[in-house]
């Protein structure tokens, strides 16, 4: 039997640049003792109550954000497979492609080739064209721009043609034609990840970028989960730049965004929405107000602000939703540079159906287009692995909720308790316990009690049951199958093919000892039918 976890709409929401410290490779890439996280939790503005309960602290390498014993959600953190750093690379990564070669870089500026083709096409003067910080380059150039028109390239450690201009000399929408044109002309040894429109406002001495920045991606070289998810029809919604990195591909619904306010504005918006896939979601202001402009403060409080969206936005998720939160890359706020960093990323996967498990340093951001395929049963096989079978294996978890439920029993004349865990087809897990009394009338068994909570809510459909049942309070030793009322009665709300989880062997943690697993007819034959 498949894998019984069954996901309707998934929530990939990418915290830009929330790295989880170096990768074996950082030096390779400039990047030394570099951890975003760690130069975060030094600061006194982080507040993160809502991620340390999903277990951000018990990610390997992490205790320092604060441990739980309580974890709520299945966790790790990946390492990136491409070579890069960037967005661009950390996105395609995470939709299935690995990028072996660098996008390319221009440490000492775009050839004059390039500056002049580019001047011819738009009809104006390039200046600065060399690497530099996005808030000083406008400080330093924007009056010689306002004085001449003329537009400020520059670039970064990334692979990237950025165009900066002044909103009252060039209009938004101009600027963005303009990086139209860059990116039809930036091909094949100069095809850079992202051409970026910059425009800025302000007077000389107190210029400051807008919030209409615009990215236009190179177009990914092969299918992504993207298109995929869309090809078989799924809703594949892009909140904030995921539009812009994946050149509009793959996409069914877009929402352009100003920040991190209004992404969590949109995704809350769409939490309420019924839809069947993906929502995808990327929060730029970690990355552009914070992590470049090394302002450790600002990230920790943007990502308290987050913490406390997330507060909110937990409650609002369905039995068949999944929420994963990572990101794309590093931009440590504390190390010498103001360019992206070389990181391992978080993962946190959280849901009804998913059980809180720490599953170490996986490989590659392409596990979570894998464990997305896996979920979707996509025709579409990714360099990846699957997770979804350590995340969901739904007769552990039925069984953990049994064993929690066995606690509760009132059994004081046998000294058998019981535990049932009922998984109904909406997702929710219904649990019961066996009640005696001194009438010695017939025992109100723990699976007919998980039945009547469910039944008494509105629910008509179950996939399965586990039970777990032993003497005293010491752990079960062997298998407690149902006994023949229960069996009737589950025959009465269920078909043939329903599974009952039979639990024997130690009490785990986190984990399972042995389990049978029969179908209903196999338990009984011949269900008692009037009709």
């Amino acid at each position: 039997m498949k894998n019984p976890i069954q996901i309707k709409r998934v929530f990939l929401i990418v915290l830009d640049s929330l790295g989880a410290g170096e990768m074996p490779d950082s030096a390779e890439f400039g990047d030394r003792g570099v951890n975003t996280l760690r130069s975060l939790s030094r600061s006194k503005e982080l507040f993160i109550p809502n991620l340390k309960r999903l277990g951000i602290g018990n990610i390997d390498g992490l205790g320092f954000m604060g441990t739980t014993e309580e974890q709520q959600a299945a966790v790790c953190k990946l390492s990136e497979l491409s070579n890069g750093k960037d967005s661009t690379v950390g996105h395609w990564e995470m939709s299935g492609i690995v990028s072996r070669s660098p996008l390319p870089t221009f440490p000492d500026g775009f050839p004059k080739e390039i500056t002049d083709r580019f001047s011819q096409l738009t009809g104006r003067g390039v200046i600065c064209n060399k690497p530099y910080s996005g808030t000083q380059v406008i400080a330093d150039y924007g009056v010689e721009h306002m004085r001449t028109g003329d537009l400020i390239v520059y670039t970064s450690a990334d692979s990237v043609f950025q165009v900066a201009a002044h909103e009252d000399i060039v209009p938004v929408e101009q600027l963005y034609k303009y990086c139209e044109t860059a990116r039809k002309m930036l091909t094949g040894k100069y095809g850079v990840g992202r051409v970026i429109a910059r425009p800025f406002a302000g007077d000389p001495g107190s210029f400051v970028r807008t919030s209409r920045r615009h990215d236009f991606s190179i177009e990914p070289p092969e299918e992504t989960l993207l298109d995929a998810l869309k090809a078989a029809d799924k809703d594949v919604i892009s909140i904030g730049k995921i539009k812009d990195l994946f050149a509009g591909r793959g996409l069914t619904r877009t929402y352009a965004t100003s920040g991190n306010a209004d992404g969590m504005a949109r995704t809350m918006e769409l939490v309420d929405c019924d839809f069947n896939g993906l929502c995808f979601v990327n929060l730029v202001d970690f990355d552009m107000l914070y992590g470049h402009r090394q302002d450790a403060d600002g990230y920790a409080h943007a990502l308290s602000e987050f913490d406390k969206w997330l507060g909110e936005f937990l409650p609002k998720l369905r039995g068949d939703d999944l929420l994963m939160i990572t990101a794309d890359h590093g931009c440590d706020p504390a190390d010498e540079s103001t360019d992206h960093t070389r990181e391992y990323v978080p993962l946190i996967m959280y849901g009804r159906q998913i059980l809180p498990v720490n599953l170490g340093i996986q490989r590659g951001f392409t596990n979570i287009a894998a464990t997305i395929a896996d979920i979707f049963d996509l025709n579409y096989k990714y360099e990846g692995f699957t997770i979804l079978g350590e995340i969901s294996n739904m007769r552990r978890h039925l069984i953990g909720a049994a064993r929690r439920a066995r606690q509760n029993s009132y059994s004081p004349y046998s000294g058998f308790r019981v535990g049932a865990a009922l998984l109904a087809e909406s997702g929710k897990i219904y649990t019961g316990c066996n009640m005696e009394n001194s009438a010695f009338s017939p025992t109100i068994c723990a699976e007919r009690v998980a039945f009547a909570k469910a039944v008494s809510v509105g629910e008509k459909a179950f996939r399965m049951i586990a039970i777990v049942g032993g003497r005293g309070d010491g752990d079960i030793e062997e298998e407690c199958p149902p006994c023949g009322v229960c069996r009737q009665v589950m025959s009465e709300y269920c078909g043939s093919d329903f599974r009952i989880i039979l639990a024997d062997g130690p009490k785990w943690r986190g984990k399972c000892g042995g389990y049978k697993e029969y179908r209903l007819c196999e338990l009984l034959p011949l269900a008692f039918n009037i009709c």
